[in-house]
């Protein structure tokens, strides 16, 4: 059995690391459509300090640590998008943003071969706790990050088959977007997505 601060410390471990490559994933993907921004601003990085947001990064997964929730989410600081350097800004954008999931999806694949080898090997009971977590978390972030409400990824991904105008109006309620998220939350209303993403976990690992 894994003493519960040290459960504590791989669970921020892997959150913050899902949440950073994430980051760091949309930023080259962007640099290769033509957009430098994220590298001159220095968020190109493995470092944690740049990506750190007071409330999505500490405030919020350390009140639901300490409240005992079996649920952990978190955010970093959005990597900076010029979307007027991209050749096609709408097509380029969503593109940039998908890039976030996939880096999660790629991380869940090998949180889940590290499992099954703790498993298969015998290794540490930690490693294997690492490992679920990591696989849990970056399954949770891939794909609730594509739900089509801005500003997560997945408003980023239907604006780009939406008419121009229908998606700058559609991209505009973004600064609504965490209050609309959190009240959705709060109704419970993800509660089928979520059971059916750690169903679907269990089915991977065991």
């Amino acid at each position: 059995m894994i003493a519960t601060p040290l459960q504590w410390i791989i669970r921020i471990f892997a959150l913050i690391s899902a949440i950073i490559i994430h980051e760091v994933a949309h930023g080259l993907v962007a640099e290769r459509l033509g957009d430098p921004t994220a590298r001159r601003m220095g968020r190109l990085t493995l470092n944690p300090i740049p990506h750190i947001d007071i409330v999505g990064s500490i405030i919020i997964p350390g009140f639901l640590l300490l409240s005992g929730s079996s649920f952990l989410i978190g955010w970093a600081k959005p990597v900076p998008v010029d979307i007027r350097r991209f050749q096609n800004p709408l097509r380029d954008f969503a593109i940039t943003a998908l890039g976030g999931p996939v880096a999660n999806g790629i991380q869940m694949v090998v949180w889940i071969i590290i499992f099954r080898l703790a498993d298969s090997l015998g290794w540490p009971i930690w490693v294997g706790f690492l490992a679920y977590s990591g696989a849990a978390i970056n399954m949770f972030l891939g794909l609730f990050n594509l739900i089509p409400i801005p500003p997560l990824d997945g408003s980023r991904i239907l604006a780009a088959f939406l008419p121009v105008e229908m998606a700058v109006r559609y991209l505009s309620i973004e600064r609504f977007g965490f209050i609309i998220v959190f009240g959705l939350l709060y109704l419970n209303v993800f509660d089928g997505l979520f059971n059916l993403m750690f169903q679907l976990l269990r089915v991977m690992l065991f």
